[in-house]
């Protein structure tokens, strides 16, 4: 017997066992019939009396169904209608928050940033005071000469020897600040990044002191102290000559300032001759002038440390992914390099050798 789906009109033999639902799609399977042979030509269908064709009759329990050929159509979910856009007149509150910690907005900045703040700062002031005393005793010079053939007003000839003088002094002190604090700006440098590696300096920080601030063994120790920062930063291979020619200034600059103040004692206890005076005047303005530039490769120097910022730039560490066959030992990559430029160079060299020798047909 045969059975129809009443959704997909699909067919189906059921045999002798009545069925109630479509195995493919799940509808209700329609009243059965008995399937009947077909072994002739089918009847045609009775006509009318008036002459007119009459549809065929369905057996019972068969309905038409008109379905769309090829698959079902899809039936997409309507967009449910939303409601106007919101809008707001002032910043809604329901937002994200952040917060801060005031354990944190109190936690002061780190030492060393302090200290290299501290010290580019001493340096410009250094610097300025420097070239502040060696334009007070070129005027001094001046008046020194004008002085040959006028007679100067002592108030003039005061005023000038006390700007020299007081010139002096505040470059006596700025110096030895500035110099107190690069020196502190050393030692926690040092210290912070002995501290990274692991280790702790060398140096103990009385060592850095004393070796700093005693004249004659700091032109000799504080660049040695400097040049085992560059190395232990990475940073010697552009900071060798700053260094170098840091240094090489610093012993020029020591050297002149020593006689500058031989000089100023000399004349000033012993002979006091206006020629005496003058030279006097002239090896200070050398001194000052070598103290200033000194001090601007101090600066060079300081900059190639901690960068030329508002704030000490630290060592940045970058991490990369390295893949299995970058986890061998540096030697053996080392070694394989080297095989492969020499396996190279080998083959370069006999490919440059020619195959048939010359003045010899290639085809005999």
């Amino acid at each position: 017997m045969i059975q129809v789906c009443s959704q997909c009109g699909t067919r189906w033999n059921v045999r002798d066992r009545q069925r109630s639902w479509c195995p493919r799609c799940g509808g209700s399977l329609l009243a059965p019939s008995a399937p009947q042979p077909q072994w002739g030509p089918a009847p045609r269908p009775a006509a009318s009396p008036t002459g007119q064709h009459t549809p065929p009759q369905l057996a019972p329990g068969y309905r038409w169904i008109a379905v769309r050929p090829g698959a079902p159509p899809h039936q997409g979910r309507r967009r449910r209608v939303l409601g106007p856009t919101p809008r707001y007149r002032v910043i809604p509150s329901w937002g994200l928050h952040q917060y801060f910690d005031p354990d944190a907005q109190e936690q002061k900045p780190p030492q060393g940033e302090t200290e290299a703040g501290t010290a580019r700062l001493m340096l410009v002031a250094a610097m300025v005071v420097l070239g502040v005393a060696a334009f007070a005793h070129v005027i001094r010079y001046v008046l020194l000469l004008i002085n040959r053939s006028v007679l100067l007003h002592p108030v003039i000839a005061v005023g000038g020897l006390l700007i020299g003088l007081l010139a002096s002094l505040l470059a006596i002190v700025f110096v030895i600040l500035t110099v107190v604090a690069l020196v502190r700006w050393l030692i926690v440098r040092r210290a912070a990044r002995y501290a990274e590696h692991g280790e702790v300096d060398p140096r103990s920080t009385r060592t850095i002191w004393w070796c700093s601030l005693l004249p004659g063994v700091n032109v000799v120790m504080v660049p040695v102290f400097v040049w085992e920062l560059a190395a232990l930063e990475g940073r010697l291979s552009y900071l060798r000559r700053p260094i170098v020619v840091w240094w090489v200034a610093w012993a020029l600059s020591a050297v002149v300032a020593v006689w500058s103040m031989v000089s100023t004692v000399y004349v000033t206890f012993f002979v006091d001759t206006p020629q005496n005076i003058a030279d006097n005047t002239v090896t200070v303005i050398v001194g000052y002038l070598l103290a200033l530039a000194t001090f601007l490769l101090t600066a060079k120097v300081f900059t190639g440390f901690v960068g030329s910022g508002t704030a000490a730039q630290q060592s940045v560490r970058r991490w990369v992914v390295v893949g299995p066959e970058s986890a061998e030992p540096a030697a053996e990559r080392v070694e394989a390099e080297t095989a492969d430029v020499s396996q190279n160079r080998e083959d370069s060299a006999e490919s440059a050798v020619p195959v048939e020798s010359q003045g010899q047909n290639p085809a005999a």
